[in-house]
């Protein structure tokens, strides 16, 4: 089974990157852009693992803790790995102090159990679309310019969830397999 550890986003955030991708369209880039309902902050892509550890991993979840909510913020739009060759358009989280150490947490509770540490700097962002090509690139970062907000909501959440992931033509089909509340009182 391919798993992944995320955040859920509220309906109002949601709502809001909806808009903004049904704005972003009119550009006719050439971009597949991801469904909104489907859409999450991973903490942590777990990858493919047979369905025996999946016990294991709910254990090693259930230990994961902060003294706080995480609080998120999304705004601005930016380019993985940049905007003169974007290969990935993104909003761009700014996120309160302990999200990054809830990140380590889950990555060190993981490692024990075979799963890889990310070699790479946990970067908080959404993914709103990939682009399949460069046609319509200018076009779409002169829509971008003329956003009126680039704001798009906020959350707070105490609470992360065990996802499943199951790959299709029409797209990831993701599961909510746990939910692991991280604040403990």
């Amino acid at each position: 089974m391919r798993l992944f550890v995320a955040l859920e986003l509220s309906e109002a955030v949601r709502a809001a990157v909806r808009d903004l991708i049904g704005r972003l369209q009119r550009a006719r880039a050439d971009i597949r852009w991801v469904r909104p309902e489907g859409m999450h902050l991973t903490l942590k892509f777990i990858g493919e693992v047979p369905e025996e550890k999946l016990e294991p991993i709910r254990a090693a979840l259930g230990g994961v803790a902060s003294p706080q909510p995480v609080r998120l913020e999304f705004r601005e739009l930016g380019y993985f790995p940049n905007e003169r060759r974007p290969r990935v358009l993104w909003v761009d989280i700014e996120a309160s102090d302990n999200l990054a150490p809830l990140a380590a947490q889950i990555e060190t509770a993981l490692e024990p159990l075979g799963i890889e540490r990310e070699n790479r700097d946990f970067v908080p962002h959404l993914t709103l679309g990939r682009f399949k090509s460069s046609k319509g690139v200018d076009k779409l970062q002169e829509e971008i310019a003329v956003l009126t907000s680039t704001e798009f909501g906020r959350i707070e959440t105490g609470e992360l969830f065990l996802f499943q992931s199951k790959l299709s033509p029409a797209g990831a089909q993701y599961t909510k397999l746990e939910r692991f509340p991280f604040v403990r009182s």
